[in-house]
C-alpha cells in the first residue's frame, strides 16, 4: 500500500479512537446517512444512521468520563479509491473496571467511505466480549459492581490455592465466549470449554478424546499442521511464550462451517520435550462475511457483478504471467454496444439497467469460466480469454470464433420487463467487437487495452455490429515468434 494512502487510513482511525475515548458528540456527525454497523453488546445489524446515533450517545452517558484505549494491533487496507478499512484490537480500560473488564480483548472493524469531499464512517463493528451487560448497558459496569462486591468476599474465604486450582481457571472460562481448548502432543483433544458446544453444537465428551483433524476441512487441517510445525522449528524452548495466530475453518455438529480465529502456543515441560499445546479459538464468521462483502464491492461492478476495471487488470497480469510460461496466446475483446442510448432516451435509465444485466448474463454464457468477463463504464465491456492456441494464426482464429458467437448473441432480440403488470419492451442491440492477442509480457497493460480499444474503434467506422482483430499486432506475432 502507498505510504499517503496508509498515512489517510492510519489517521481516520486514530481520529475516530480519539474521539471515542473523549466521549466527544462530534462523532456522531461522521457517521455516514447509509450506515450499517454492529453494536457490543448486541447481535442485530443496525441498519439506521439515527439508532447507531442514539447508540453511541447513550454509550457517552453510561459512561460520561474518558476511557482509557490501548492498542494492541492494527490492520490497514485500501479497498478503492473512495473505500478504505480499518481493523484494529485493543483493551478497552473503564473508570471501575477493576482489572477485569480491560483483560478482555476488543475487535473494531471500520468502513470509511469519501462522500464529497468528506470521508464519511459507512459501516462499524465492534466486539466486545461482555457478557452480562443489564438494560440498556453498553457495558457492565453494575454486573462489574456486583462481581467486585462477591470477589471481595471470595478473597476472604478462598485462599491463594484455590485461585491457582484447576477449578478456578475453569470458573473463569467456562462462560467465556472464546473456546479455551488444549490437546496433547499427538492432536488429541483433552480439553475443551462449553463455548465449543455453543459455537459448533457438539458436547465436550463427542469432542475430547478425538484428534482435532476430524473436526476440521482438509485446508484447515493442513493449516493447523503448517503453523505447529513452523512454531517449533522457530521456539528457542521451554521459555519460549509465542502465540501462533491463524484462521481456519471448523465443522459443526449440523454440518456447517465456520471460522475461527486461533492463537495457540506451544507446551514444553522442563525439559523442553513438546507435551501438547494449547489455545483460544474466536468466532469470527460474521468478520469473513464482511470482508467478503467488502471485496465484492471493490473488485466487482454493483449493477452487472461483473469483474471491474481493478479486478480485470489483476486478471490480465496473472494470464499474461502464465502465457509468458506457457507459451500460450491469451487474447482482450473489447465490446461497446452500437444501440444502447436510444433505449435510455426512450424508456429511461432504469430499461437501461436491465438491457446492461442482461447483456452481462449472456457474455458470460459466451466463454469459459477460467476467462474473464468485465464491465469497465458505461455500456462498455471487455472479456479475457486465456490459455489459446501457441500459434498466433491458430489462437487469432479461436479468439475471433469467440469474439463471433458473442456478436451473434449480443444482437438477438432483447424482451425487458421493467415490473409485474408492466408491458414488457422489446428492443435490438448490437455490439461492435474489438480483438487483440497478447503472449506473456511483450507489451504493457494499457497498450494491449489501447490496440483492442483501437480495433473496437475500427469495428465502429466501418458499419458498427462488426468484429475487428488487430491486423498489424498479429503480423508481428507471426512473424518474431514462428
Amino acid at each position: 500500500m502507498q505510504q499517503d494512502r496508509q498515512r489517510l487510513i492510519r489517521e481516520l482511525f486514530d481520529e475516530y479512537i480519539e474521539m471515542y475515548a473523549a466521549r466527544d458528540e462530534r462523532l456522531t456527525r461522521r457517521f455516514s446517512q447509509n450506515f450499517t454497523g454492529y453494536a457490543g453488546s448486541g447481535q442485530n445489524l443496525v441498519r439506521d444512521h439515527d439508532e447507531w446515533v442514539r447508540i453511541t450517545r447513550q454509550d457517552f452517558a453510561q459512561v460520561p468520563g474518558r476511557i482509557g484505549i490501548e492498542m494492541l494491533d492494527l490492520a490497514l487496507q485500501d479497498l478503492a479509491d473512495d473505500l478504505v478499512l480499518a481493523l484494529g484490537f485493543f483493551h478497552i480500560h473503564l473508570p471501575e473496571d477493576g482489572q477485569q473488564l480491560s483483560q478482555e480483548v476488543a475487535r473494531l472493524v471500520l468502513v470509511f467511505r469519501l462522500e464529497g469531499t468528506a470521508w464519511m464512517i459507512a459501516h462499524s463493528s465492534i466486539s466486545i466480549p461482555y457478557r452480562s451487560v443489564q438494560h440498556s448497558e453498553v457495558y457492565p459496569l453494575q454486573s462489574l459492581r456486583e462481581q467486585n462486591n462477591a470477589l471481595q468476599a471470595l478473597v476472604v474465604e478462598r485462599t491463594r490455592a484455590l485461585h491457582e486450582s484447576q477449578a478456578f481457571y475453569r470458573m473463569l472460562t467456562e462462560d467465556a465466549e472464546d473456546v479455551h481448548w488444549r490437546m496433547d502432543s499427538h492432536f488429541i483433544i483433552t480439553y475443551i470449554s462449553p463455548a465449543d458446544e455453543r459455537l459448533r453444537g457438539f458436547p465436550a465428551d463427542e469432542v475430547i478424546g478425538r484428534p482435532v483433524f476430524e473436526l476440521l476441512t482438509d485446508e484447515a487441517s493442513a493449516r493447523v499442521r503448517a503453523v505447529l510445525n513452523a512454531s517449533l522449528l522457530d521456539e528457542s524452548g521451554a521459555g519460549s511464550t509465542q502465540f501462533r495466530t491463524f484462521e481456519i475453518q471448523q465443522r459443526c455438529k449440523d454440518g456447517r462451517l465456520v471460522w475461527g480465529e486461533v492463537l495457540a502456543k506451544v507446551d514444553r515441560n522442563e525439559q523442553g520435550v513438546i507435551v501438547g499445546y494449547h489455545g483460544i479459538t474466536r468466532n469470527i464468521t460474521e468478520r469473513k462475511r464482511l470482508e467478503a462483502q467488502i471485496r465484492q464491492l471493490a473488485f466487482h461492478d454493483t449493477l452487472t457483478q461483473l469483474a471491474n476495471r481493478r479486478l480485470l487488470l489483476e486478471h490480465l497480469d496473472q494470464a499474461m504471467g502464465a502465457s509468458k510460461r506457457s507459451g500460450h496466446f491469451g487474447a482482450l475483446l473489447y465490446l461497446d454496444l452500437d444501440n444502447f442510448k436510444p433505449l435510455n432516451d426512450t424508456h429511461g435509465h432504469g430499461a437501461g439497467d436491465l438491457l446492461l444485466m442482461e447483456v452481462a448474463l449472456r457474455l458470460k454464457g459466451c466463454v469459459r469460466e477460467a476467462d474473464t468477463v468485465a464491465r469497465i463504464g458505461g455500456d462498455e465491456f471487455v472479456v479475457l480469454l486465456r490459455a489459446l492456441d501457441t500459434h498466433a494464426e491458430c489462437a487469432a482464429q479461436q479468439a475471433l470464433g469467440v469474439a463471433e458467437k458473442i456478436r451473434l448473441r449480443l444482437a438477438e432480440c432483447y424482451v425487458l420487463q421493467a415490473a409485474a403488470g408492466v408491458a414488457p419492451i422489446e428492443h435490438r442491440c448490437t455490439a461492435s467487437i474489438g480483438v487483440a492477442l497478447f503472449q506473456g509480457h511483450a507489451e504493457s497493460q494499457n497498450s494491449l487495452m489501447s490496440r483492442a480499444d483501437q480495433a473496437m474503434y475500427q469495428a465502429k467506422e466501418q458499419g458498427r455490429n462488426r468484429v475487428r482483430l488487430v491486423e498489424a499486432a498479429l503480423a508481428d506475432a507471426l512473424t518474431g515468434r514462428r
